[in-house]
């Protein structure tokens, strides 16, 4: 039988999620090399989503007790479905139309920071919310000042450096508690 021992249990896990840690920072630097064809894939699996939420919202209108819920909720099942295809169909469509979205959202979240920042300055580290604020902000209008050609950079470099920060937190998680599984077995040792 394997060794079960706490610090043994600890150290596989840590071993596969570091592994899993380098394959997201790998991914990471292929979607900054290759941000548009990143951008493309982060689009198909959104249009799957909603190819399957299509899929639950049809399957629910058969459960509505009312006669006009089970038509409406097929109909907005329907238009999941068209949509989905559509943007399985057309990818590129889906990833200008992600790309002015996500400016947006950042646009928003920047200036909602900034108000956030006046309303808390006399907290101690406000001053970072302010900092954040402002960098999204300008990320926001970067991106939708050159929107549509933004487009064949921004989500996949973005997913890119999002895979790259959470696979080296995983990673540097991972050693820690490879770490401190390895100072309880000393503990124990000694």
């Amino acid at each position: 039988m394997a060794d079960q021992t706490p610090a043994a249990v600890a150290q596989r896990v840590s071993t596969r999620s570091i592994i899993w840690g380098l394959f997201l920072i790998l991914f990471g630097v292929l979607a900054i090399g290759a941000p548009f064809v990143a951008a493309v894939a982060v689009s198909l699996v959104i249009a799957w989503l909603i190819i399957l939420a299509g899929a639950v919202h049809i399957m629910l209108a058969f459960h509505a007790h009312a006669a006009g819920g089970v038509i409406w909720r097929a109909l907005v099942g329907l238009a999941y479905l068209a949509f989905g295809v559509y943007l399985i169909m057309r990818p590129v469509a889906g990833v200008v139309a992600l790309t002015v979205v996500l400016a947006s959202l950042f646009l928003i979240e920047g200036l909602l920071n900034i108000v956030l920042f006046f309303k808390s300055r006399h907290m101690h580290g406000s001053s970072w919310v302010l900092f954040d604020g402002i960098v999204t902000l300008l990320l926001g209008l970067l991106i939708y000042l050159q929107w549509p050609s933004s487009s064949l950079w921004a989500i996949g470099t973005l997913v890119g450096i999002s895979m790259i920060m959470s696979g080296v937190a995983r990673v540097m998680v991972s050693m820690a508690l490879r770490n401190a599984s390895g100072q309880v077995d000393a503990m124990k040792a000694a």
